[in-house]
């Protein structure tokens, strides 16, 4: 299991504008990503609530020809908004088999993301900028090994502050992941 801290943002620079600004960070390459979110109808545990949010989530990943399967569970602060996930992955070796057999199951799917990663690490944190199909132009920071005792609020506070650092003109932290900004998107 991976604790997963990280920041959300829309990006409003070009992209080329930004991957300069990054040019500090050692750049990993690009990935082709198709995420479906799946969910079982008779089990309310994998829908959104009533204000279209995820609180835990089930993930078929095919990424540089590679399948993962990752189940997450959402942690809010008490007003809501979201603060960090607890991230149980697993890799799988076949893509189409992988969704079938979840299909056979009679898992339904939620939501598609398909999107182009570019990705960027420096010692501390890992920066993905998305492009993602039919949504938008977003910037990732994650911060690496956050311990468990850790104060999340404060980690947040310190992934944001060198967001601001990096130059690149950004929106406010989204408080919530590319599942739900689709989801909102579709119930448009």
């Amino acid at each position: 299991m991976k604790k997963e801290v990280e920041i959300l943002v829309e990006v409003f620079d070009k992209k080329k504008k930004a991957i300069k600004k990054l040019s500090m960070c050692k750049f990993l390459g690009n990935n082709k990503t198709l995420d479906i979110y799946i969910f079982d109808p008779k089990s309310n545990s994998l829908k959104p609530d009533k204000n279209g949010q995820l609180k835990n989530c089930l993930r078929i990943r095919s990424k540089n020809r590679k399948t993962y399967v990752a189940y997450k569970v959402d942690y809010f602060d008490k007003k809501g908004i979201w603060l960090y996930s607890d991230e149980h992955e697993i890799e799988t070796s076949d893509f189409k088999n992988t969704l079938q057999i979840f299909k056979k199951l009679g898992y339904k799917e939620l939501v598609k993301i398909e999107n182009i990663k570019s990705t960027f690490i420096t010692p501390k944190y890992e920066v993905v900028l998305e492009d993602v199909k039919n949504l938008g132009y977003f910037m990732e920071v994650e911060r690496h090994n956050v311990k468990s005792n850790e104060n999340i609020v404060k980690v947040k506070k310190e992934i944001w502050a060198w967001i601001q650092k990096l130059g690149i003109n950004v929106g406010l932290e989204l408080k919530m992941g590319k599942p739900e900004l689709m989801l909102r998107k579709r119930t448009k």
